[in-house]
């Protein structure tokens, strides 16, 4: 993939490119901060954007304003966010920021910056957002869970259903699911197909019902 990347700190910057270069990548750019981002986007639009969440100048949430813009600008462009801490805003805001391009759009996704020390499950990340698909950090995913425990309509699905979603939202296919929870994949579509009667999206056209499922999930 191309890929650009907007991180801060040098160490972790120059980190990222040689790892991505031996994994066959190619990487367009490496900046600091949101301005050069989204210079770097314009000038040539890469397949998938690396960024930080909190970059100078302020150091609170430029990186994440940039992805915001290029999800707009360059929706066939996938976004891939880092965070040093678990920030339910951010990752709200980053999936429900709904880009123009439709079903060909890019992905999204929110990882914790100790992720990309775990180097496996970073270019798992990387790839599935790179292929239009999310990749929500799995602490990120339980916080929201936890938080909306006592939150209809989500309180209507089961323990198990809660499961499924939670996957989806970290932008797992039905068979990695089924892989992932020890069940067939028959059972995970059925699960699915529950977890969008009880959100009321069964008769939903135009954006994704997978979609629009985890965004009820990130909205609670």
């Amino acid at each position: 993939m191309r890929v650009t990347i907007a991180e801060d700190s040098t160490l972790l910057r120059e980190g990222l490119v040689r790892l991505l270069a031996e994994e066959g990548h190619e990487v367009l750019a490496a900046v600091g901060d949101g301005e050069q981002l989204l210079a770097a986007v314009a000038a040539d639009c890469p397949d998938v954007v690396v960024a930080d969440v909190r970059m100078p100048p302020t150091h609170t949430d430029e990186g994440l304003r940039a992805a915001l813009e290029i999800r707009r600008g360059h929706p066939r462009v996938g976004v891939l966010v880092l965070s040093q801490y678990v920030e339910n805003r951010y990752a709200t805001e980053l999936f429900t920021g709904e880009p123009a391009g439709g079903s060909g759009a890019g992905g999204v996704g929110y990882l914790l910056k100790d992720r990309v020390a775990q180097v496996d499950e970073f270019l798992d990340a990387l790839e599935r957002v790179g292929e239009g698909r999310a990749a929500f950090d799995p602490e990120v995913v339980r916080r929201l869970l936890a938080r909306s425990t006592h939150t209809d309509p989500l309180s209507r699905l089961t323990a198990r259903e809660r499961d499924v979603l939670g996957e989806m939202a970290q932008g797992h296919t039905n068979a990695s699911i089924a892989g992932r929870l020890h069940v067939s994949q028959s059972a995970v579509e059925k699960h699915i197909n529950a977890i969008f009667d009880k959100l009321e999206l069964t008769g939903t056209t135009g954006y994704s019902r997978r979609v629009l499922a985890v965004l009820r999930y990130l909205g609670t």
